[in-house]
């Protein structure tokens, strides 16, 4: 396991707060002197704001904040740290003098702004899917391949939510036993659709209340409230989505497993908040599920919830709003042939939080702490 002071095994527990003007952006003169310039792209939305909040509540030295959305949003003001910051339009020579960007727009945005960024010297952290499996852009969670960051070329890759929600406790296990194939089942909030997800699914929920009909909107092909979609992205020809083929190509690609399988199914569901996952795994050597319990109570990121007798184990309602991944209803495989070694887990993950802005503030402070910008 790679263990670096970037990643804590309690990060869900502790929340470091800005104190009030004292600490404040420019007033502050250790951190005006020790800090770094941190751009934000996509500012005004759900992973942008995110990522403002884990900035304070991790504490993380930042001399001067810049927020960049579209022209829509360009020229309101956001608190950071006790203070008002304006909020610029998202071009090119924004990204001057800027020491990192995290960025929160989506594909196109991040093709057209995140290489203009580099050549202004900035090192950037995308959590859009435009670079993931670029052989020259490293793909990160902190908890499995921090080093990797070592070789970047001034972009780093956030993987996909459901990847990195299921892979931090998934590394441990393949640490212990070797992990050869997974069957994963993810059950997606809605807020994974981004705000207009989120709105729609309140909408909806509004007016099942009200015994009112609901007309279907976007984001989702259908209705979602009482309801489940078996569908996130558009199909391939072998009848998978895109974002089931995510967690096969970014799984080999964290992981350094050119070879591992996985069959996906992606679901969205009328939650709220955190992604939920039912995954069965294939192990390379013998593992017990008290075996697996051990070593995902000793994991950084994981907290292991799984008492039957007591009806604990992993919900999204425990899990919003904090960055820990749980992991609970640890059992053998019943149906895994003999002489082969299975387990199946159910896990849950805040997939605005860890899946998306606290992986990459977490990757920016292992850019800061080793020196990498």
């Amino acid at each position: 396991m790679i263990e670096n002071s970037a990643v804590r095994a309690d990060e869900g527990a502790t929340i470091h707060r800005c104190e009030g003007p004292a600490s404040s952006l420019k007033k502050n003169s250790d951190v005006a002197a020790n800090g770094k310039v941190v751009a934000i792209v996509g500012a005004t939305g759900v992973v942008g704001t995110q990522m403002m909040r884990c900035l304070e509540e991790r504490a993380f030295p930042v001399s001067r904040l810049v927020l960049l959305a579209s022209a829509r949003s360009a020229g309101s003001f956001v608190d950071f740290c006790g203070e008002k910051i304006q909020v610029l339009e998202a071009e090119p020579d924004a990204f001057e003098n800027v020491d990192i960007v995290l960025g929160a727009a989506g594909d196109a945005q991040a093709k057209e702004l995140l290489p203009e960024a580099v050549r202004r010297g900035c090192v950037c952290v995308d959590n859009s899917h435009a670079f993931r499996l670029d052989q020259n852009v490293p793909l990160v969670i902190p908890e499995i391949n921090a080093e990797d960051i070592k070789g970047h070329h001034g972009i780093i890759a956030n993987p996909n939510c459901a990847t990195i929600i299921g892979l931090v406790p998934l590394w441990p296990l393949h640490q212990a036993a070797g992990v050869k194939r997974l069957i994963v089942s993810t059950y997606q909030a809605a807020s994974g659709a981004g705000l207009p997800g989120l709105k729609e699914l309140e909408r909806e929920m509004a007016c099942l209340v009200a015994s009112e009909p609901i007309e279907k909107t976007a984001p989702f092909a259908y209705q979602l409230a009482a309801n489940l979609i078996p569908q996130i992205g558009g199909f391939d020809e072998a009848g998978y989505t895109s974002e089931e083929m995510k967690m096969q190509n970014e799984g080999r690609k964290i992981m350094h497993l050119p070879d591992l399988r996985v069959s996906c199914t992606c679901v969205r569901v009328p939650v709220m908040r955190s992604h939920s996952e039912a995954i069965t795994v294939e192990f390379e050597r013998p593992i017990t599920a008290d075996e697996a319990r051990f070593v995902l109570e000793g994991a950084p990121g994981v907290k292991v919830v799984d008492d039957p007798a007591a009806l604990a184990y992993p919900m999204p309602l425990e899990t919003s709003d904090q960055d820990l991944v749980y992991v609970g209803r640890i059992r053998e495989d019943l149906s895994a042939p003999e002489g082969t070694h299975a387990l199946t887990f159910f896990c849950c993950g805040d997939q605005i939080r860890k899946g998306a802005a606290t992986n990459a503030v977490q990757i920016a402070e292992y850019l800061r702490e080793t020196l990498y910008v």
